[in-house]
């Protein structure tokens, strides 16, 4: 714990520093005329921060300079803090800003026909809208339910399939990051299974934000599954979580299956596992 310690007071501190450099934020872009929205997303946007929080930044602006305004998204970023660096590519309609505060801000830039209604913009932070763009949206976007179908079900055991397979694979060939990453896709696959349960629309793959912590919408019990099913690498152990997972997929996959009006294809599983175990 000691480097944590270390950095504990300007942890603290980053809220501070959040909240400037979205003022900072806030004042320059409510100047630009081209400027038609500014709204948060992510944690700012369901008001469910922590110090560490990023800055989700979404930017509406008019269509007829939309282009301009994402080719110079690096500059614009400097007239709210000093840059530590950015990540991604150039090219890319968004940019990933790293302050020397130690604050990240994700930024991307829309025009008003790419918004659509959509339950991942149910929860916004709107700090900016005359023109009632991003209010109607959320609004819009308030009256959907996150539904799943067959097609979904079908998606995500095929995936967890092949992720079973390939585990084998390359604890087999002895590549053992390739094989951890298997292990870690098929943690994350159950947690979709879990979120779909639950109603709840899963992160992208390969997200795993919120999962873990306070601020997750987990059981103690499913948490308490997700560390189980951690291996040291070596490939008999790789196989044994393969197979400690077993259960709790086969329970789920009967039980989504059956919510979509679907076969759990019990005997399919059963050929796929006897393939490696």
């Amino acid at each position: 714990m000691d480097s944590f310690d270390r950095h504990n007071q300007r942890d603290l501190e980053l809220p501070i520093h959040r909240k400037r450099l979205m003022n900072n934020i806030e004042n320059d872009l409510t100047q630009d005329a081209n400027v038609k929205a500014i709204f948060y997303g992510g944690s700012l946007g369901d008001s469910n921060t922590d110090i560490y929080s990023d800055i989700d930044l979404r930017i509406v602006v008019d269509r007829s300079v939309i282009q301009k305004y994402r080719a110079m998204k690096k500059q614009r970023v400097h007239n709210w803090g000093n840059i530590l660096f950015f990540e991604g590519y150039e090219q890319e309609s968004f940019i990933i800003a790293h302050f020397d505060s130690f604050i990240k801000a994700d930024i991307f830039y829309y025009e008003e026909n790419e918004l659509t209604p959509s339950v991942w913009l149910q929860d916004l932070y709107i700090v900016y809208d005359p023109y009632n763009i991003v209010n109607d949206i959320q609004h819009r976007s308030n009256q959907l339910q996150y539904h799943f179908g067959i097609e979904d079900v079908e998606a995500w055991r095929t995936k967890y399939f092949s992720f079973i397979h390939e585990a084998y694979r390359r604890a087999a060939r002895r590549e053992y990051y390739y094989a951890m990453h298997c292990i870690d896709s098929l943690r994350l696959s159950i947690v979709a299974g879990w979120y779909m349960e639950m109603g709840i629309q899963p992160n992208s793959f390969g997200d795993w934000a919120k999962i873990e912590g306070e601020r997750s919408p987990l059981k103690d019990w499913q948490l308490e599954l997700l560390q189980k099913w951690l291996s040291s690498g070596d490939p008999d152990g790789i196989m044994m979580v393969v197979n400690g997972m077993r259960p709790e997929f086969e329970r789920l996959n009967k039980n989504l299956s059956s919510f979509v009006g679907l076969s759990a294809e019990e005997d399919l599983v059963k050929e796929i596992y006897n393939m490696v175990l």
